[in-house]
């Protein structure tokens, strides 16, 4: 018995992506979560308990966007970004008399901010002036000062721990180069720590993270992509060589110091399982405190005391909630639960990880996707590509594949060449050759999927979003004929040079730093652009996308026109009241169904 569509189409977690604030007292942690149809900030026992409701109409901000909800040192504020005046803005929430009120009024947008030790100031960058600057504002006035005045991207500030410094990172023009620079709190002259090259960063400062200072205010601690893989190096903040902290073969994240300075925990990224790690903070006595066997840990908070570290935990089977473990004894207690309860959760999928050769040999790690067999029963494939192209699948939720899996459809889900979390090289490798090394890492999926016996090799479909979706219009006219019997594209990319003249910034940095800048590169733009190859089109294509304000959905429509000028099988739809991706749960069910019937009408 598969699953109800509006189960699957609603199993999404209720708590945000938002790392959880330990509360001073130690006896409960502020977190982000969506009860009752509405996105607030809950607080819950440290020991569990019924969560209770601190903020009421949080207003401005969408489920799951990052608002980097703060808990100010003294405990007296939440500070949070919304855009509830129509703009990005600092929100401070008064544990005293449960009111929220705005603290700044830049009109602009705030990507990154952080308290002062004394809990008097916080410092943030904002965009006020065309580009990221650093500004400090005072609490609870809302008096503020610009503290830097660079044309290049300044964000991610931190007060060092005496309060009397304030740490951030400066972007070269490619973001492809690192400062870490330190300033008076009060601004003045700078002083470049570190310089971390050939990092690219295409959400603007967020994936080299903030710096991280000791409690001592001793040592620097930050990402690096310098051993081919993102460790953490530290170097002493007075100036030095850096040096890696606990190398490794995996990609580390979200570090962060213990309150008393002794240890550093942090995620540590094994081809989709997400460890939670702890080492001390001289490198020595690394320890794996979470090392689930299929699961992603996530945003670890130290408390207080830094006996417990509260995180974020999911699998592919159970949505995201809200763990602690002790440091001492391992010991963990789940705090929230999102599950949808034990008889949904026996019902989904859990997918088996896998790895086959590609074309070249390169070996490809996916996860598969298996119906409930039902013997002398052959199966349709279906390979389903992840957006990016730099992201990865890992092992957490997936309704989509669930949901897919239910209706009878194998479901493989490939890092291909080009997807993070595998090293720095394989994630260069498909450097000026989109729609290439990456698609025939798909095209050697299918032939994976034809070597087991409940699979019917005669019907093979693709999907994707974004760069899936790019992937799936590249199958329609790069494929070999006969791979696929069905293309569905959502909210994908046909055309390269178009994108790189209507694109926001972060996706032409992307492209300058995957393709080249486009007059010097432009055979390798129309190359891969499927859409001046239409005349090659030999599978059928349905081509869909949410209803935004930007460009993009342009681009999907002249895929189409070009597809239908040269009388290709093509299928269009948009869905309303949406960005250029579809994510609302009415809209998805519409779409899930669309793409079923679409499907039938090609694999059956």
């Amino acid at each position: 018995m598969s699953l109800n569509i509006d189960t699957l189409v609603n199993l999404r977690s209720l708590v945000a992506q938002e790392a959880p604030q330990w509360l001073p007292d130690g006896q409960g942690l502020a977190f982000l979560a969506s009860l009752g149809g509405q996105t607030e900030v809950w607080r819950i026992p440290a020991e569990g308990g019924f969560p209770q409701r601190l903020t009421v109409g949080l207003g401005g901000v969408r489920f799951l966007d990052a608002i980097n909800l703060r808990v100010s040192p003294d405990g007296r504020s939440l500070a949070y970004v919304s855009a509830a005046s129509g703009q990005a803005e600092i929100w401070l929430w008064s544990a005293e008399d449960g009111v929220a009120r705005q603290l700044t009024r830049q009109a602009a947008h705030i990507n990154s901010f952080s308290w002062a030790p004394d809990s008097q100031a916080i410092v943030f960058a904002g965009n006020r002036h065309g580009a990221y600057d650093i500004y400090r504002v005072e609490v609870p006035s809302g008096e503020t000062t610009r503290l830097t005045q660079s044309p290049l991207y300044e964000v991610f500030p931190a007060f060092t721990p005496d309060g009397r410094q304030i740490v951030y990172v400066r972007l070269d023009e490619r973001w492809l180069d690192h400062e870490v620079v330190v300033i008076p709190a009060g601004g003045g002259e700078e002083r470049v720590v570190l310089r971390d090259e050939n990092f690219f960063d295409y959400h603007y400062g967020r994936t080299f993270g903030y710096p991280l200072v000791s409690p001592d205010g001793q040592t620097l601690v930050f990402r690096s992509h310098c051993s081919n893989w993102i460790n953490y190096w530290t170097v002493p903040f007075a100036g030095g060589d850096p040096t890696p902290l606990c190398p490794e073969e995996a990609d580390q994240s979200e570090a962060v110091f213990s309150p008393d300075g002794r240890s550093i925990a942090f995620i540590s990224n094994h081809n989709g399982t997400l460890r939670l790690d702890v080492v001390g903070a001289d490198g020595r006595g690394r320890r794996t405190l979470v090392d689930p066997e299929m699961g992603a840990c996530a945003l670890p908070q130290w408390s207080s005391d830094s006996r417990t570290i509260a995180y974020l935990y999911q699998t592919p089977t159970t949505p995201l909630d809200l763990w602690t473990v002790d440091v001492a004894t391992g010991q963990r207690r789940q705090l929230t639960t999102s599950s949808l309860g034990g008889a949904v959760e026996d019902q989904l999928i859990r997918p088996e990880k896998i790895v086959y050769p590609s074309f070249d040999g390169l070996p490809i790690s996916a996860y598969l996707y298996q119906p409930r067999l039902e013997p002398g029963r052959k199966y349709p494939g279906l390979m389903l590509v992840h957006g990016g192209p730099t992201s990865q699948f890992m092992d957490i939720l997936n309704p989509a594949a669930q949901y897919f899996a239910s209706q009878g459809y194998a479901v493989l889900l490939p890092n291909v060449r080009g997807s993070s979390g595998y090293g720095l090289t394989f994630q260069d490798m498909n450097k000026q050759d989109y729609g290439g090394g990456d698609l025939k890492d798909v095209v050697a999926g299918v032939d994976y999927l034809k070597t087991l016996d409940c699979i019917d090799p005669g019907k093979m479909a693709i999907t994707g979003t974004s760069y899936g979706g790019y992937l799936s219009m590249a199958a329609v006219c790069f494929a070999p004929p006969g791979v696929f019997q069905a293309s569905i594209a959502a909210s994908g990319y046909a055309d390269r040079v178009s994108m790189y003249h209507e694109q926001e910034l972060r996706h032409v940095q992307q492209v300058i730093y995957k393709l080249g800048p486009l007059h010097e590169n432009m055979d390798v733009y129309r190359r891969i652009s499927p859409i001046f190859h239409v005349k090659q089109a030999n599978v059928p294509c349905f081509v869909l996308h949410g209803v935004g304000k930007l460009p993009q959905a342009t681009d999907s429509l002249r895929f189409v026109q070009a597809l239908e000028k040269e009388y290709k099988v093509v299928q269009y739809k948009t869905y309303p009241g949406e960005t250029y991706y579809v994510q609302s749960a009415a809209n998805t069910k519409q779409m899930w169904l669309d793409m079923q019937q679409f499907l039938a009408k090609y694999l059956d």
